[in-house]
């Protein structure tokens, strides 16, 4: 297990076990990532990464063990505060996107500012910096359904980071991609969170999708099987 500095840890997560039923889905995992790193947790399916990646992001609460965001407790909070912590200090990129339908990119952009009370007005112009900043210049007004796979991904990424999250989770981002499409979104997805320097934590089953990532976490029967850095520079 790489160890690191206390001081650096962005997320921590520490002895988690998680089981639904008669099915263990985690069995005492601990990890800890230090603030602005990239890493890709791989494995099997049914392996538990999903689950991890759940429990580190709030969404779902581990039966025991403890996950802290820079010190103050994630796992240990009530539904309605982590819902709301997730809202201020997390940012997410599912594989198809999960943008609302009936709202134009730049509203869908938007919606993490105006859920946290910033005025429309502000929260649209921070919005289409975003657009001009991922390639989406005067595509604010597209409904997700005008949007090609890769441009509504670039939507979903700017989203997640329109209000300047922490951490940013992704699972499968380029599932629904083909390869060529899939590459410029994992390009972008890493450059923008390495240049705001939030933390990047991404769920894939693909090799070239976990090379983006700074390092790879594996695992296997419910437990970490290999955690390792790998070559490729921070961005």
């Amino acid at each position: 297990m790489i160890q690191n500095e206390p001081s650096r840890q962005a997320l921590s997560a520490h002895d988690l076990s998680k089981s639904y039923g008669a099915v263990r889905a985690l069995a005492g995992v601990s990890i800890d990532i230090p603030h602005g790193q990239s890493v890709a947790v791989m494995g099997p399916s049914g392996s538990g990464k999903s689950t991890l990646l759940h429990c580190l992001s709030g969404i779902l609460a581990p039966d025991s063990g403890a996950v802290t965001l820079g010190g103050d407790p994630v796992s240990a909070l009530k539904d309605k505060q982590r819902s709301l912590l997730r809202r201020r200090r997390f940012g997410f990129v599912f594989q198809d996107g999960q943008l609302l339908p009936e709202l134009p990119a730049r509203e869908n952009v938007a919606l993490p500012l105006l859920l946290g009370g910033m005025s429309r007005h502000e929260a649209l112009a921070a919005a289409d910096l975003w657009l001009v900043k991922l390639g989406l210049a005067g595509m604010g007004a597209r409904r997700p359904g005008e949007l090609s796979g890769g441009q509504a991904q670039r939507v979903a990424i700017a989203r997640a980071l329109v209000h300047g999250p922490d951490v940013v989770f992704a699972d499968e981002p380029t599932g629904a991609l083909d390869q060529a499409t899939g590459h410029e979104v994992m390009q972008i997805l890493t450059t923008t969170t390495a240049m705001t320097g939030a933390t990047l934590v991404l769920v894939t089953h693909d090799d070239a999708v976990a090379d983006w990532c700074q390092r790879l976490v594996e695992i296997r029967d419910a437990i970490v099987h290999d955690d390792q850095m790998l070559a490729r520079d921070p961005r």
